[in-house]
């Protein structure tokens, strides 16, 4: 009898212990699911971080990354699910490192991970975000592709939104796209000046609004200028 003692003590500190971690799980649980509904960031970042250690979960660990990377916290979201390229990572674990290595500005490896979605679900969106990383990257002949592919398979009223101001705005993906393709088309052949304003100005007539194309047009017009002069 007095050798079963030690094991019951440890046996009845084990259960308690279980009980304790699942009573801590559901307040946890609880908690997360209250703030999600009061739209308190830092609240389910705080409630996911718990439940990932009482229990980790990868679905969990993915979703606590997408809500640090919709929150602008883009080294977290990275530290969370990683960089690493993992083509059996979730399509949001995929997409977190993506948006994340972009905002980082890591082209190269964004460019990567962008690939992965990419070739599990093609669409016009990915071809913009794809061929914008590659002309940074230097890769234009993969980059007139992904240009010619957004503009044949863009639905009419897709927009893409644009943020180098200090109020974000959307402009049709299609203008966006003949942006990129008019300074992808001065980038292989600066004599094509007349070429590339003609592509950016096409994209400001479908957006009046498009600040960057105005920018871009501005930039060409000046260059063109310069080299009149020569």
């Amino acid at each position: 009898m007095k050798k079963l003692l030690p094991l019951f003590f440890v046996l009845a500190i084990s259960f308690t212990q279980a009980q304790d971690k699942s009573a801590l799980a559901a307040h946890f649980e609880a908690y997360y699911q209250a703030m999600k509904s009061q739209g308190d960031v830092n609240g389910v970042i705080n409630s996911l971080t718990h439940l990932n250690v009482l229990s980790p979960s990868q679905e969990r660990i993915d979703t606590l990354g997408y809500i640090y990377m919709n929150s602008g916290q883009h080294e977290q979201a990275l530290r969370t699910v990683g960089i690493e390229n993992d083509d059996k990572a979730s399509d949001l674990a995929v997409q977190v490192k993506a948006v994340s290595l972009k905002a980082i500005n890591q082209p190269k490896r964004a460019q990567e991970q962008f690939e992965i979605l990419f070739s599990r679900n093609a669409n016009a969106y990915l071809a913009y975000e794809l061929a914008d990383l590659m002309i940074q990257n230097g890769d234009n002949t993969k980059a007139a592709e992904k240009i010619e592919y957004g503009l044949a398979n863009a639905p009419a009223d897709m927009k893409y939104a644009f943020f180098e101001r200090q109020q974000p705005y959307e402009v049709s993906i299609k203008a966006a796209f003949l942006h990129l393709k008019g300074l992808l088309t001065y980038n292989n052949a600066p004599d094509k000046i007349d070429d590339a304003l003609a592509l950016v100005n096409q994209a400001l007539q479908m957006e009046p609004k498009f600040n960057l194309a105005s920018l871009s047009r501005q930039a060409l017009e000046s260059r063109k200028a310069e080299a009149n002069k020569q």
